[in-house]
């Protein structure tokens, strides 16, 4: 065996990778430029939430560039699996399924036939008969995948993993599964909306910035290019309605206006309820307390529910001075005047704090047209578009927003 020896990182070359696109532009956004030859991606999400389907309107793509492509199925007969896909699209003849959970039968198929691209649903249902424990177990995910990685890097075909989540919204099965893939996505959103949300968790070829936006419609999956036009509807504030405040969030490296609903009412049943929909309980007491001791409001005893409309979960700390202005609209009755949009994170001490990507934010705004914004008086250099006629409103405490808007 040859010896291995050190060498200067200079003078290693860097080899361009060879992509291909799954013909999913979302999807290829996410894995950041497309499908890497040889990289092995792990896609989790709560059941139901269309895992198996982004994954297959995947391969009926894929399959029209392939000369082969493997699904392997495990949960699901070839049956269900055809009139699943006759509804997302037309079935190429060079896309084959293989009703197969054990590993080594897997392998066999995959080495007579050298597919392009495989798809495996889901790799909680694999299992080494080698192994005495029942599929599903740490020790069969994990050896049954790293069987599976090792063929990926051998032959350099890509595959892709669906897989369970545990009640607390991790993937399922050992952690050691996430280090052994190249990519880790997550398929997110509320069962009953329509929206969905596919984001990078790890990602070895590429950035965990990019966030690709879903629709669910009847035939499958459809991107959305505009997330403001789809997360806002109806024009905020025209039908005089308090309680709603608008977001200039950024999710991934996408700018997006988000609709925030709050409603404010005397709590009927003695203790108060708090409820967050698409944002963070925590977080949403963190805002009420500050909102008791900075600005005087008494909301200790009053039912707080709060909701992202669309049904996504957010996680862009600038959402607070939006959380705040729709509690405060909703606890006074008093609707936002329209064409207001909030950018600013919320500190303990009522302070609000500069939030990155300004510019990007009052730019979507605009676009979209929005008349004022509310910011952080902290914030520096901030470049409006050319032709804007956004007013930029510059608040330093959560008790100036409440003068400044009522």
């Amino acid at each position: 065996m040859q010896k291995v020896m050190a060498r200067p990182l200079a003078d290693v070359e860097v080899l361009d990778v060879d992509r291909q696109s799954s013909g999913d532009h979302e999807l290829d956004r996410v894995l950041g430029g497309g499908v890497v030859p040889g990289g092995v991606v792990l896609l989790g999400g709560e059941p139901g939430i269309g895992k198996s389907t982004l994954m297959l309107q995947a391969v009926l793509q894929m399959a029209v560039k392939m000369d082969r492509v493997l699904y392997v199925g495990g949960e699901e007969s070839p049956e269900q699996v055809r009139m699943r896909a006759e509804r997302l699209g037309t079935v190429p003849p060079n896309l084959y399924i293989l009703p197969e959970t054990n590993v080594q039968e897997v392998l066999k198929e995959l080495e007579e036939n050298k597919p392009g691209a495989v798809i495996v649903d889901s790799v909680q249902t694999l299992f080494l008969p080698e192994i005495e424990s029942a599929p599903g177990s740490v020790s069969q995910i994990r050896e049954a995948a790293s069987a599976l990685t090792r063929f990926a890097k051998q032959h350099q075909v890509p595959i892709f993993f669906i897989g369970h989540i545990t009640k607390e919204g991790s993937l399922a099965g050992p952690k050691v599964l996430e280090h052994m893939v190249d990519v880790v996505l997550q398929f997110e959103g509320e069962r009953h909306h329509a929206y969905r949300m596919l984001r990078a968790i790890k990602n070895r070829f590429g950035t965990t910035a990019e966030l690709g936006l879903y629709e669910m419609q009847g035939n499958g999956l459809m991107a959305v290019e505009h997330p403001s036009h789809a997360l806002l509807g109806q024009k905020i504030g025209e039908d005089g309605l308090s309680g709603t405040a608008i977001a200039a969030a950024i999710e991934g490296v996408r700018p997006m206006l988000v609709e925030v609903q709050s409603l404010v009412s005397t709590a009927v049943y003695g203790t108060p309820q708090r409820s967050g929909t698409g944002f963070d309980l925590r977080r949403l007491n963190m805002l009420l307390a500050v909102l008791e001791k900075r600005c005087g409001f008494k909301l200790a005893s009053k039912d707080v529910f709060l909701n992202m409309a669309g049904g996504l979960r957010i996680q862009d700390p600038a959402l607070d001075l939006a959380v705040v202005a729709a509690i405060l609209s909703s606890a006074l009755d008093v609707p936002l005047p329209w064409g207001t949009v909030f950018a600013g994170e919320v500190g303990l001490t009522g302070e609000i704090r500069p939030v990155p990507r300004l510019g990007q934010r009052v730019s979507e705004a605009s676009r979209l047209g929005m008349k004022r914004m509310f910011h952080s008086a902290h914030a520096r250099n901030i470049q409006i578009p050319e032709g804007s006629n956004m007013e930029l409103v510059a608040i330093a405490q959560v008790s100036d927003l409440h003068g400044k808007l009522f």
